[in-house]
């Protein structure tokens, strides 16, 4: 059984790190405007994907310019969830 609950949380902590590097890829889109083609289904799903979690942050901090550090704050954030939750995860087994 334990070795179930250790690919549970495998799984989960993938799925923390998949998530950061849509949120790093849709930064690094918006950087090209040439690739950023919202019709496209990579490209769609990537903004439709982190939308949600990035409005959030975008709500409170507004951007400084042109430079948007909503994006940056979300993945240090999101890093901290991870490491919070798949430590607390890996305690229980």
């Amino acid at each position: 059984m334990g070795w179930i609950m250790g690919i549970v949380v495998t799984a989960i902590d993938v799925a923390f790190q998949v998530y950061t590097w849509l949120l790093i890829i849709r930064v690094l889109l918006s950087w090209v405007p040439s690739l950023n083609n919202p019709y496209h289904p990579v490209v769609r799903f990537i903004n439709e994907s982190t939308e949600p979690f990035l409005g959030l942050f975008r709500r409170f901090i507004p951007p400084a310019g042109v430079v948007d550090f909503s994006p940056l704050i979300a993945i240090l954030i999101l890093q901290l969830i991870r490491q919070f939750v798949v430590g607390i995860l890996w305690r229980i087994l």
